[in-house]
């Protein structure tokens, strides 16, 4: 039997580099999307091929749900509780960007309450809801290791901007500081149940998301932003996770893997 993954925002970008990764492992999938139902499927079905491509038959279900929104969050849930009735590796990926950049001493409350709705409550009570499915199979920690069985583990993709102050987009640096603060409530209150939680922050990933200043941080990055000079791609976010998924840190949770080139280094 395969192992099951959630991921929430799972049809382009980020989220899509994660799915495909875990489908080469053989994982079967619930690719959660808000809008884009066509890009969901041909990720489900590029997931497939990809694990087709490794010797794996897995399954993948694709479901809309806006996490910000209470009902749709237990809709998801109950959805893949119904079609795969296990839950092994829940990443929180889903995320918007300000629909446009204001300083701090101009921006309204209409910005700062949807990205918190959607980057930072609905991971809040999604997490909740799943970790409470997770404890009722959960075992202690080290029998897993006895039994074969890896333990489940819960990530959250966060971004640089956890740490990093950009005075024109304070509503999503906000929101994503607090994700990396739900990684280490986490981490802390599950750890009896066997359950791992880490945070993923991103730097510079090449996404629509950052195509509208892709010629500014070209520039950046030429200049070096970022010891490694490149752009990250959803594929090198999709490697952190799949070495997570494969429980290659046993002995670790309430971590933070910097997926950014480098981007975290003080350099003199």
């Amino acid at each position: 039997m395969n192992s099951v993954a959630l991921i929430t925002g799972a049809s382009r970008g980020i989220g899509r580099g994660i799915a495909l990764h875990l489908a080469a492992l053989g994982w079967d999938l619930v690719l959660n999307y808000a809008r884009n139902e066509e890009a969901a499927r041909q990720t489900a079905r590029d997931c497939s091929d990809a694990a087709a491509g490794r010797g794996h038959a897995i399954r993948t279900w694709v479901h809309a749900a806006d996490i910000a929104d209470a009902a749709q969050r237990r809709s998801l849930v109950a959805f893949t509780r119904s079609v795969a009735t296990r839950c092994d590796l829940l990443v929180n990926n889903a995320g918007v960007a300000p629909a446009v950049r204001a300083d701090i001493l101009e921006a309204g409350e209409e910005s700062f309450d949807r990205l918190i709705a959607t980057n930072l409550k609905g991971p809040f009570f999604l997490t909740q809801e799943v970790a409470r499915w997770m404890a009722e199979s959960s075992m202690p920690p080290g029998g897993q290791e006895s039994t074969g069985i890896s333990r489940p583990k819960i990530v959250f993709i966060s971004s640089i901007s956890a740490y990093t102050a950009s005075i024109n987009r304070g509503d999503y640096c906000v929101s994503k500081a607090g994700i990396s603060m739900l990684t280490r409530l986490f981490a802390a209150r599950l750890a009896e149940y066997g359950i791992a939680v880490f945070e993923i922050r991103p730097g510079v990933i090449a996404t629509d998301m950052t195509g509208a200043v892709k010629d500014k941080y070209d520039r950046l990055i030429a200049d070096g932003l970022t010891p490694i000079r490149r752009w990250g791609t959803p594929d090198d976010v999709g490697r952190a996770v799949a070495a997570i998924a494969q429980d290659l840190f046993p002995f670790s949770t309430g971590e933070v893997l910097n997926v950014a080139g480098g981007f975290h280094l003080r350099i003199l």
